[in-house]
């Protein structure tokens, strides 16, 4: 569907109501063309009839440089879109990807310079939980979007004060409900062993795991901590080791994901069921702990793995290997980070086409206003859906085990909304 400034047309005593009830704030536009009608006052920075300009923040270096991989996909979707299919809405897209190295404060010097400098129209994927705590205030006090952040932290869809800002993957404390779901069928009386990072990001998952398991029998019987500073997670590996639980969950970004993954290879008396968040759970974590050192291990997600054979044929999976190797030849389509990154701009790609007003306004909308919204890359089962007291666009999970060289789905898709209930603060 083709969005343009075309079909909001003069406005009449009838449509200042509905141009009130779009919102908004009367500002100086910048760099496109103003929307008349019922868009007429909103914020059009980043955007005219034939562009769009997004800014992503990632940690293209420091301890968590491996999510550096998804802004490519993001890039390579974009650029296909771009190229071949006219843009979005006729709109080419521009993305200007900033380096934060996973600091909090960095991330709001690079917010500040995409909005004030680069003038986006939106702040599209800020990466982590501590970098885009940071950055919310600013985002929601300047009105601009900040869609789809790559964190799961539960506050992105709980939080009514900051309605600019939205998420996109599972938030972390459902994923913990379908790991707590797991066990209570397949090892009622577990006990485990808990290693989490010390911020917003590890306590939102280790806190949705103890509340999910309050009232059964499995029980959590030792738990440590690290810092993103910490050069290792060896001291905490022994420690749990010496708990002798029998399951290990592992509440880790993808440095101390394959250190913790090695850690347990080597500790030959302790050999738990291993669970390690979606996050960490990507193949470029596993390889360098070998293979054969991570059988059996499990996790969840929520979008297609490119290494599946089952996908082989799958139009999407074929269409982003094509894709890779065309407008990112230097990237292996292989690393799933690179397809989460072509999953969520082809998310964004679909918000932008239910966008009734081309504006911040109109795109802030737009993405809470989600209706079941089927993307390729996600799994079948799979849908975007949001509303205004609702701001988790994917609530859906499968599980999957690690076997041979890849990972295998086992169950049926988790609707966690349904199966767990509204997620409350």
């Amino acid at each position: 569907m083709r969005l343009s400034a075309i079909g909001c047309t003069a406005m009449t005593a009838a449509m200042l109501l509905a141009a009130a009830a779009c919102g908004g704030r009367q500002e100086a536009q910048t760099g496109s063309t103003t929307a008349a009608g019922q868009c007429q006052g909103q914020q059009t920075t980043g955007i005219t009839d034939t562009s769009i300009k997004l800014g992503g923040i990632y940690p293209l270096s420091g301890p968590a440089s491996a999510y550096g991989d998804i802004p490519k996909g993001i890039k390579a979707y974009f650029d296909y879109v771009n190229a071949e299919k006219n843009g979005i809405g006729g709109r080419k897209v521009e993305f200007v990807v900033r380096d934060d190295g996973y600091q909090p404060p960095k991330a709001v010097e690079e917010a500040r310079r995409l909005v004030e400098q680069e003038q986006v129209f939106a702040l599209f994927q800020t990466l982590g939980t501590p970098s885009t705590t940071a950055t919310w205030d600013y985002a929601n006090q300047r009105k601009v979007p900040q869609i789809f952040v790559a964190t799961g932290a539960s506050k992105w869809g709980t939080d009514t004060a900051h309605p600019w800002t939205i998420g996109w993957q599972p938030n972390y404390v459902s994923e913990a409900r379908v790991y707590a779901q797991y066990l209570k069928q397949e090892r009622p009386d577990a006990k485990v062993a808990v290693l989490y990072q010390n911020d917003d990001f590890g306590k939102d998952l280790f806190g949705g795991f103890q509340r999910a398991i309050d009232g059964s029998r499995i029980k959590v019987v030792a738990e440590q901590s690290y810092e993103v500073t910490d050069p290792s997670i060896d001291p905490q590996m022994r420690n749990l080791a010496e708990s002798e639980a029998d399951v290990f969950l592992n509440i880790t970004t993808p440095k101390f994901g394959s250190q913790a993954l090695a850690a347990d290879a080597k500790n030959t008396g302790w050999n738990p069921l291993h669970i390690v968040n979606n996050v960490a759970a990507s193949i470029t974590v596993l390889k360098p702990v070998g293979f054969k050192n991570v059988q059996g291990i499990v996790s969840a997600t929520y979008y297609k793995d490119p290494n599946d054979p089952q996908w082989k044929s799958d139009p999407e999976m074929m269409l982003y290997y094509a894709k890779m190797k065309q407008y990112a030849p230097g990237a292996d389509p292989t690393i799933p980070y690179h397809t989460f990154g072509w999953a969520v701009a082809s998310s964004f790609h679909k918000a932008m086409e239910s966008v009734k007003c081309p504006t911040r306004e109109g795109l802030r909308d737009a993405v809470r206003a989600l209706d079941n919204v089927q993307v390729g890359m996600l799994l079948p089962g799979v849908t975007m859906t949001t509303g205004a007291d609702d701001g988790f666009p994917i609530e859906s999970m499968q599980l999957m085990r690690f076997k041979g060289e890849r990972w295998e789905l086992f169950g049926e898709v988790i609707d966690t909304r349904k199966e767990f209930g509204p997620l409350t603060n």
